[in-house]
């Protein structure tokens, strides 16, 4: 056991300057996240006025896990992506957090999910229907932004037709404006996110004039009590926007890396497809290599973490990517293997905040990869158009231009 005294904030040798909103990072943060787990796993970095960044899997788990320690009162580094007040249940600790996540726990009932999932069938037909005698597509534009998108919108009961205003105010709310300066980001950010808002409480009062019950998310929070109280138009707003950020471009970004690495790796996309019963353990394969959230905490008591204290107050980045990648945990990190198992990744986090809605997303994702591959089982990218990814604290994919029906 070390006798060492803990390190802090002052010590040189566990600073960095790492920014999780880089552009110039966007194609090789995990590279970023090796350097820093094999110099400095529990980093202190300069940006956004000082936060810590943890790279290893054992300490980003026990941070999930320790509500106590490590509040969630903010996720964002820097602290706002626009919204008005904490996003619930997203940003509330227990007890709150108990009493607000069982309002949305029937959203995502198992009963939900086998009836949603027809319907999801249906969605990634039509979607690979219009892709059919196309040679290149947009893959982002043509796929992965229509699935969730078109999902939210069936969950929420709203309108079809408003699925590319949520587009540009998701794309706004997350990125930010793409070369701008932080301030102009976050002036973007919050002008989306209140005409977000705006839309929302439209559709909120549209359901409370309407004599007739729908079985919708929209229903559900208004009919929803949180104790013995009806839930506020506030809570209910913010409600709306986690499950517009997570239920959209999470998965839009896990289906457009995974898109790129079968794109990039023939054989592996070919082991796919000569074996559609990969399909389950590839899902969890691919969320592993690239789990696309780097969510954050607060700390609300003197801590150490991997031998560095960490002071009441302070924000500690916790990137579920380096989780996965660490080799510590997973023998050759590094390499894909569709048939991994046990595969422990924390793609959806840990602990009372982990993902609500990963049982939709892992149907979304299952459903996507077999008819994705059924149909066309041939496909790489354009060395001429590559792919235009970004970095923020959900990682994503601009763009993604595919050549169909050709093998790389």
């Amino acid at each position: 056991m070390s006798t060492n005294p803990p390190r802090d904030s002052s010590d040189p040798g566990i600073q960095t300057d790492f920014d999780i909103h880089d552009p110039a990072i966007a194609d090789t943060v995990y590279a970023e996240y090796d350097k820093l787990r094999s110099a400095c796993p529990v980093a202190h970095s300069s940006a956004y006025g000082g936060h810590w960044v943890l790279t290893g899997y054992d300490d980003i788990q026990a941070v999930c896990r320790d509500a106590e320690t490590f509040s969630s009162v903010s996720v964002n580094v820097p602290p706002s992506i626009g919204q008005d007040g904490q996003m619930i249940p997203l940003e509330t600790d227990p007890p709150d957090h108990t009493g607000y996540r069982q309002i949305l726990t029937p959203v995502f009932s198992p009963r939900r999910m086998a009836a949603l999932e027809e319907r999801i069938r249906e969605i990634v037909a039509e979607l690979l229907d219009a892709m059919e005698g196309r040679a290149k597509v947009d893959f982002v534009a043509a796929f992965a932004k229509e699935l969730p998108t078109r999902v939210f919108l069936a969950l929420m009961g709203w309108p079809l037709e408003d699925a590319a205003r949520f587009h540009t105010w998701v794309d706004t709310i997350v990125v930010g404006v793409p070369g701008g300066t932080e301030e102009e980001s976050m002036a973007a950010r919050g002008e989306a996110a209140m005409a977000v808002y705006g839309y929302f409480s439209q559709m909120i009062d549209a359901r409370a004039a309407d004599p007739v019950e729908r079985d919708d998310v929209t229903g559900l929070l208004l009919h929803g009590t949180f104790g013995d109280r009806e839930l506020t138009r506030h809570e209910m707003l913010n409600m709306l926007f986690v499950l517009l950020i997570g239920g959209l471009h999470t998965v839009v970004g896990q289906l457009a890396h995974s898109a790129i690495f079968f794109a990039e790796n023939p054989d592996k996309r070919r082991e796919l497809v000569a074996d559609p019963g990969l399909v389950n353990t590839a899902v969890e394969e691919m969320l592993r290599w690239e789990s696309a959230v780097a969510p954050a905490r607060v700390v609300t008591r003197d801590t150490v973490v991997g031998g560095v204290r960490m002071s009441a107050g302070d924000r500690v980045l916790i990137p579920l990517g380096a989780a996965g990648r660490d080799p510590a945990k997973f023998p050759g990190a590094d390499e894909v293997d569709l048939a991994r198992e046990p595969n422990p990744h924390l793609a959806f986090g840990a602990g009372r905040h982990r993902c609500l809605g990963s049982h939709l997303a892992r149907v979304e994702l299952r459903v996507a990869f077999a008819e994705l591959h059924r149909r066309f089982p041939d496909y790489r990218l354009d060395p001429a158009d590559p792919p235009v990814r970004h970095l923020s604290q959900v990682k994503g994919v601009v763009r993604l231009p595919l050549l169909l029906g050709v093998s790389a």
